[in-house]
C-alpha cells in the first residue's frame, strides 16, 4: 500500500529539523542512513494509524515545539537517597560536570557521541538494531528518527553485576528545548544492572533505550516522569530477552501534556521472563499512552503487564497492549492487565488490550476495567472519621499499588508510593 503524500512530507520535515550527525565512524553512519530509509517507508505518524488513533501526534512533530515553563523542586529528587552512579542531562545535552565519572566496576560506559566516532564498538552490533526489529509488525516512525539523528546518550556494556544503579537524570533548563536521546545497553551472560531515570527532561522529549539482554542476565528499570505539567515525551524501549533472562521494568507519571510510552519486547530464549508495569495520575488537559507489544518465540517464557492509570477534571489515559505468541512459543504464560479510575465523569481510559496466538499450549489473559471509586469503600472509612477527600486518597493509593508492587526494590517501591502520596496531598486528597 502506497504511503500517503501527507506521511512522506511529514517525515521528511522531521528528518529535516535536525541535522545528520557528521564525524561518525562508518557504522553508525550506516545505521543512521537506514532508519532514515525506514522512516521515509512509513512516513510520519499521523492521528488515522492503527496505534495512534488514541493519541493525537501532531504535538510531537510541529516545530518548533511548544514551550514548556520550567518549575522549580518542591520536593526531593527522585532516588536521592540511592548510592548510585549520575548520569545527568541538560536539555537532552551530556553535562559532564554535573555527571559523576564515567567509572564503575561491571560495567563499561560511554557517551553515544564518543562511541559512534570509534570505528570498532561493540555498540555497532546492538545500535538501532533492536530498534528495527521493534517495526515489525507495527510502524513506529518516531524512533527511526531518533535512531537517524539523536547524537546524545549513552552505551553500557555490563559485564558483571553492577554494584550500584545507573541513574540517568534528565533536567530541564529552557522553555523551548526540543531533546532526543539514544541510550543501548548490552547485557553479558549472568550480568545485572539496575537502570533509575528521572526528570523532566525538556519542553519534548524523544528517547530510544534498546536493551540485549544475555542468557541468565537480570535488567531492573524504574522511571519518574514529571512534574511539569506543559512537557511532552515519546519514548521507546526495545529489549531482547536471551535463556533464562529476566527484564523488570516500571514507569510512574505525574502530570505531562502528553506521555506516550512504547515497550517492545522479544523473548528468543527458554524460561525468560519480563514484567512490565505503570502507574499515572494526571488531571486536565493529560493525556497518557502506555503502547506495550510483547512476543513471545521461545518456550516456558512468563510476560506480565501491569497498568494503573488515574485521572480527573478532563485527562485522558490509553493503554494499548498485544501479547504475540508464535508456533513453536509453547507452554507460554502471559498475562496482561489494565485499570482506570476516573475520579469524575470529564475524564476518559482508553484501553486496546490484544492476543495473537499460534501455540495451542498456553496460558494468556487479558482484562481492561474503568470506574470511579467505590462508594462502599468510601462509605467504610469517611463511617470511620477519615475526611472524604482523605478516604478517597487512601483508595487511590492501594488501587495504584498493585502497579508499585512490580518494583523488585522495596526501597524504590516505598520512595514512588510517597511521591504518589505527596502528588495527591498537593491536591488535598490526603
Amino acid at each position: 500500500m502506497a504511503v500517503p503524500a501527507r506521511k512522506i512530507e511529514g517525515a521528511e520535515a522531521l528528518l529535516a529539523a535536525w541535522p545528520v550527525p557528521a564525524g561518525e565512524a562508518a557504522w553508525a553512519r550506516s545505521a543512521r542512513e537506514r532508519a532514515a530509509a525506514r522512516l521515509m517507508g512509513m512516513g510520519a505518524p499521523i492521528r488515522r494509524d492503527e496505534y495512534w488513533r488514541f493519541t493525537d501526534p501532531a504535538s510531537l512533530l510541529v516545530q518548533p515545539p511548544k514551550p514548556a515553563p520550567t518549575l522549580d523542586a518542591i520536593e526531593k529528587p527522585p532516588f536521592d537517597d540511592v548510592d548510585r552512579l549520575k548520569v545527568v542531562f541538560v536539555d537532552g545535552v551530556y553535562d559532564a560536570a554535573q555527571s559523576d565519572p564515567l567509572e564503575m566496576a561491571g560495567i563499561e560506559i560511554q557517551t553515544l557521541a564518543q562511541a559512534a566516532t570509534t570505528d570498532i564498538h561493540w555498540a555497532r552490533e546492538l545500535f538501532g538494531v533492536l530498534e528495527t526489529r521493534g517495526q515489525d509488525p507495527v510502524d513506529r516512525p518516531l524512533t527511526a528518527l531518533n535512531t537517524a539523528r539523536a547524537v546524545e546518550g549513552v552505551v553500557i556494556n555490563v559485564t558483571g553485576r553492577a554494584p550500584r544503579p545507573v541513574s540517568l537524570i534528565y533536567r530541564h533548563s529552557s522553555e523551548t528545548s526540543d531533546a532526543m536521546v539514544h541510550h543501548v545497553i548490552r547485557m553479558a551472560p549472568g550480568s545485572d544492572l539496575t537502570l533509575l531515570e528521572n526528570g523532566a527532561a525538556a519542553a519534548r522529549f524523544n528517547s530510544v533505550l534498546e536493551i540485549d539482554i544475555a542468557d541468565t542476565a537480570s535488567f531492573h528499570h524504574v522511571r519518574t516522569q514529571g512534574r511539569a505539567h506543559d512537557r511532552r515525551a515519546a519514548t521507546a524501549i526495545f529489549a531482547r530477552l536471551g535463556t533464562e533472562s529476566s527484564f523488570k521494568s516500571y514507569s510512574m507519571t505525574v502530570n505531562g501534556r502528553l506521555t506516550r510510552n512504547e515497550c517492545v519486547i522479544e523473548f528468543t530464549g527458554d524460561d525468560a521472563h519480563a514484567r512490565v508495569a505503570g502507574a499515572s495520575v494526571g488531571e486536565g488537559d493529560f493525556l497518557h499512552d502506555d503502547t506495550v507489544f510483547i512476543t513471545h518465540d521461545a518456550v516456558n517464557c512468563e510476560s506480565r503487564q501491569v497498568f494503573k492509570k488515574v485521572l480527573r477534571s478532563g485527562a485522558t489515559g490509553v493503554f494499548q497492549g498485544k501479547i504475540l505468541v508464535k508456533p513453536d512459543a509453547q507452554k507460554t504464560d502471559g498475562y496482561q492487565i489494565s485499570q482506570g479510575l476516573l475520579l469524575d465523569e470529564d475524564s476518559n481510559f482508553l484501553a486496546k488490550p490484544e492476543l495473537e496466538i499460534y501455540a495451542d499450549d498456553v496460558a494468556c489473559s487479558h482484562g481492561s476495567t474503568c470506574g470511579a471509586v467505590d462508594e462502599t469503600s468510601l462509605f467504610y472509612l469517611t463511617s470511620r472519621g477519615i475526611p472524604r477527600a482523605e478516604a478517597e486518597g487512601l483508595l487511590v493509593l492501594a488501587f495504584l499499588d498493585e502497579a508499585i508492587q512490580e518494583i523488585e526494590d522495596p526501597v524504590l517501591a516505598d520512595d514512588m508510593r510517597d511521591r504518589l502520596a505527596a502528588w495527591l496531598a498537593r491536591r488535598g486528597r490526603l
